[in-house]
């Protein structure tokens, strides 16, 4: 896999998940998207508030990928029967670069579970990659780094 040799732009999201919701927005507050989980009747339909009037792809991927994260930190959370802290977040950069003349995406991706135990927390963040859609569909394509932060 070839590696990004100068980052053209970033989008970045953090998403929090609160009951059947999903919020996903950008550091620079140009998109606040609430999603709802798929087969969730419960859940409000998808609402877009507070969007840039262009956000770029990287963004709208991040966001995507983070809010699918999300909800398999939640199921793997419930399998594990580990209770998440309400500020529970998922933060994804999306890099856009160049590999000589060749243009490449890049990630960073960071579970926020504050207050859990950071070896239980550490095997949460990879179980819930493994069965997030998005990670799987990137996997071996981008480079992709996860981090845990439990403080």
């Amino acid at each position: 896999m070839s590696k990004i040799q100068k980052v053209l732009l970033t989008g970045k999201t953090r998403t929090t998940s609160s009951d059947a919701r999903v919020i996903s927005g950008d550091h620079e507050g140009n998109i606040n998207i609430h999603l709802s989980a798929p087969g969730n009747s419960a859940a409000p339909s998808y609402e877009f508030g507070t969007v840039a009037p262009h956000p770029t792809a990287e963004q709208l991927f991040a966001g995507a990928w983070s809010a699918c994260y999300i909800a398999a930190v939640g199921l793997t959370a419930k399998e594990m029967k580990l209770s998440l802290p309400a500020s529970t977040a998922v933060e994804i950069e999306v890099d856009l670069g160049l590999s000589g003349a060749a243009y490449l995406l890049q990630a960073r991706m960071t579970l926020r579970v504050p207050g859990l135990d950071h070896e239980a927390a550490t095997a949460l963040a990879h179980g819930a990659d493994a069965i997030c859609p998005y990670s799987k569909a990137t996997r071996g394509n981008i480079d992709v780094t996860l981090k845990v932060v439990t403080d």
